[in-house]
């Protein structure tokens, strides 16, 4: 492919101007690009995008996960038109909101409540507001092998990019680790009295739990008195529509959840079981939690998109194209990249739905540069992702020109190991982790 990128390094360029940072989600930035290859999208449908310069991508990542039906999916669509055509925000309840309800209780049956709202972020919050007012607690214990939870700050006070939050709200936090039993207990043990919740990702796209593992969560939270929340961000509908829950068979005391619930379009959840939930409600005789209250939480059209989802989960199998497209995805290349002597340093890894690459460089040891060149090579023969996360829109056309693609690089990263010096096959810098505490000096595409 002849691929160019001069009036989408111009956009970026003025959208460093105008947005901080160039974007308006951290996944989304241009340092995660190989420098003067950061796509400015113009459109999409199915698993392909367009840019602004007419590249053609074939798409992974899809929307950070939220798109399992690919884009511009047309019975979402005509969902979306005939809610518009109603009115889209009122200020009494709808019909609508009662049939969504009825619509995603009858999926997760870990569930009693439900309760809407425009990104997971705020559902996750939300969790951890009404376990401390169930327990009278404070503190949280999260997942620390996992990388994201909210946007607020019980959980941005964890990260390395955490100017802004007081010490007194990071202090409230401790951590244990996926599939490590023992460093739970050692927490609840010392501290469980003090403890209102556990908030963790039943599984993620390279960690399953091992057998036993969640069931012991369970019960160690059951002993102490301790909420159980599960982060179905991700793994809702693409695990299963009834999330990572109803997959390996543990029921969380809250869950949130968000992405690919609208397949695209903003919509998000808390749910629950009812003496939890009902304490922001108005059938409890305790102080009241303030629990998810927003102008746009529960507007018709996003509403209309997540009915028109579960409708196409209920007629067709999206999960279950995903995990055979992703399956044969990862065969081929990792087959590729074996018999192409770099197998031990270029692979794809994961759930089948939720895959991701692994670049190392020669020592075996995760390679920022060596990613650099890989998505350097993979965008010049016509693939945009950060990952290898899937859609149920990924036709065996998509697959075949993925595998190319991928193979069609493995030259350039041998080279790269041969050398050591993979700065040598790419201009500029390298990508860099996106929520690093320093942005670092360097040239803005």
């Amino acid at each position: 492919m002849n691929v160019r990128f001069d009036r989408s390094t111009a956009m970026q360029a003025r959208l460093h101007e105008l947005v901080p940072g160039g974007a308006h989600t951290f996944a989304k930035g241009s340092d995660q690009y190989p420098e003067g290859m950061a796509p400015v999208l113009s459109r999409g449908r199915g698993a392909r995008v367009w840019d602004v310069d007419g590249n053609e991508f074939v798409e992974y990542g899809m929307g950070m996960r939220g798109i399992t039906l690919g884009h511009c999916y047309e019975p979402v669509l005509e969902a979306v038109r005939d809610a518009l055509a109603g009115g889209v925000s009122f200020s009494r309840p709808t019909e609508l909101e009662l049939a969504a309800a009825e619509d995603f209780l009858s999926l997760v049956p870990g569930a009693d409540m439900v309760k809407f709202c425009k990104n997971a972020s705020d559902a996750t919050s939300a969790a951890i507001r009404l376990a401390r007012g169930a327990t009278g607690r404070d503190l949280v214990v999260l997942c620390d092998d996992q990388p994201y939870f909210s946007s607020q700050d019980w959980f941005v006070g964890t990260l390395p990019i955490r100017t802004g939050v007081p010490e007194a709200v990071r202090s409230l936090v401790r951590t244990f680790r996926y599939n490590d039993l023992e460093s739970l207990r050692a927490v609840l043990d010392a501290e469980g009295a003090d403890v209102a919740c556990v908030v963790l990702e039943a599984a993620t796209g390279q960690l399953e739990p091992d057998p036993g593992f969640l069931e012991g969560v369970r019960a160690l939270c059951d002993q102490h008195g301790v909420v159980l929340v599960f982060d179905e961000t991700i793994t809702g509908f693409r695990w299963a529509a009834g999330g990572a829950q109803s997959v390996y068979g543990v029921r969380p005391d809250l869950s949130t959840w968000g992405k690919a619930m609208g397949n695209g379009f903003p919509i998000a959840a808390l749910a629950g079981r009812r003496e939890l939930m009902e304490l922001g409600g108005l059938a409890t005789d305790r102080p009241r939690v303030f629990l998810l209250s927003s102008t746009n939480g529960a507007e018709t059209v996003s509403l209309a998109a997540f009915r028109a989802v579960v409708a196409a989960y209920r007629t067709g199998d999206p999960v279950g194209v995903m995990e055979r497209q992703g399956r044969r995805l990862a065969a081929e290349i990792n087959a590729a990249a074996a018999e192409a002597g770099v197998g031990e340093f270029l692979s794809v890894t994961g759930r089948p739905s939720c895959l991701v690459f692994r670049t190392a460089d020669a020592d075996g040891a995760p390679s920022q540069a060596m990613r650099t060149l890989f998505l350097q090579e993979i965008l010049q023969r016509g693939v945009l992702g950060q990952s290898y996360v899937i859609s149920a829109a990924h036709d065996d056309r998509d697959v075949d020109q993925t595998v190319d693609a991928a193979v069609g690089a493995m030259s350039a990263y041998r080279k790269a190991l041969e050398s050591g010096r993979p700065e040598a096959l790419f201009a500029g810098r390298p990508v860099a982790p996106a929520h690093r505490l320093l942005a670092a000096p360097r040239r803005l595409p």
